[in-house]
């Protein structure tokens, strides 16, 4: 039996700990809210994220991080971007106190707003490589609200550590839910991270009335954009063509459980970011993304069409309609 903490009782979080604690791992979730680790071990339910959803009895949660870190040889983080310097600090904090040294992971999917750096890179600034013998991704096509329901899923495991990937792939692995494993770090955090902001675009075009042909179009030329990021950031170009990519693209771009598509669908109607952002009641990660790969697209010297055109309508006020009208009339060209 493999002892595993989780930090952060969000959805996706609680999907991955219900899972491998179905799988007669030892696994303790951890929340910085003493009433929801008590509702988790009360009720075995998280109604505010995975509302009707019933969790194994033997999941245990606490608002300690030394609790739920206390002998796991598996740690996994999975909190919003904004949270994961915050989190990994108090993390180093209890692996040092304890002197653990822990397979480390996590399944953010996002990018630092100033500094533009994946997860993996923002969590070993804050964590002594000491404390860690690898560090791992979670990525692909994964709704936590169908995973916890036991729909069949396939993800990826991306590290450059062949041995921490393995593990976590072992403590994840059921008849529901298959996990792959990849060496691409980068690719993999990029693919999360990236596919959220097509997918915000996928989500207008459906609000304004399109349908699955002008979806097919978006998405595809997306994952070239994708790519091209990629490139430039010294990911393997075929992590993109697998879960981590064009399998984490479909599900988040088409999908109503995506809060990013979600999010797009409700900016078609009219309605202002900020609003939108009050409603979902949950962080909408490509919002921030997209003003990094913006950056990415002047400092490389890319040419990111649908990323410049959704930065321009979410942050600069330019309509939807004529952001489209402006993407199809561009001077025809090769498809690359």
């Amino acid at each position: 039996m493999t002892k595993i903490a989780v930090l952060g009782a969000g959805s996706w979080g609680t999907a991955l700990a219900n899972t491998m604690a179905k799988n007669e791992n030892q696994v303790m979730i951890w929340s910085h809210k003493e009433a929801q680790a008590q509702e988790i071990n009360a009720q075995h339910e998280n109604p505010h994220y995975l509302p009707g959803a019933r969790l194994d009895n033997a999941l245990q949660a606490t608002n300690n991080m030394e609790e739920a870190v206390q002998g796991a040889s598996i740690v996994l983080i999975v909190v919003p971007t904004k949270a994961i310097r915050t989190v990994s600090k108090q993390l180093a904090e209890t692996l040092a106190k304890s002197k653990q040294r822990v397979i480390l992971a996590h399944a953010a999917k996002g990018l630092e707003q100033k500094t533009h750096l994946r997860i993996s890179q923002m969590i070993a600034e804050e964590i002594p490589d000491q404390f860690y013998s690898g560090l791992a991704v979670i990525s692909g096509p994964s709704h936590a609200e169908d995973v916890v329901k036991g729909d069949l899923t396939a993800i990826s495991i991306g590290s450059n550590d062949e041995s921490a990937a393995k593990a976590l792939q072992g403590a994840l692995a059921n008849e529901h839910f298959r996990p792959y494993t990849n060496s691409d770090l980068i690719g993999s955090e990029l693919g999360g991270a990236l596919k959220n902001i097509i997918a915000i675009g996928s989500g207008m075009l459906i609000g304004k009335g399109y349908g699955a042909n002008a979806q097919a179009a978006l998405l595809t030329r997306g994952l070239v954009e994708i790519r091209r990021v990629g490139r430039a950031l010294g990911a393997k170009p075929e992590t993109f063509l697998g879960l981590a990519g064009i399998g984490d693209l479909i599900v988040t771009g088409m999908s109503p459980n995506s809060r990013n598509y979600r999010a797009g669908v409700s900016l078609a109607s009219g309605k202002p970011l900020a609003q939108v952002e009050e409603e979902m009641g949950m962080v909408i990660e490509g919002v921030n993304t997209i003003k990094a790969v913006v950056d990415f697209e002047k400092k490389y010297g890319l040419d990111l069409p649908i990323t410049r055109a959704l930065y321009q309508v979410i942050y600069e006020g330019k309509s939807i309609d004529e952001g489209i009208e402006e993407l199809m009339t561009r001077p025809l060209k090769a498809e690359d």
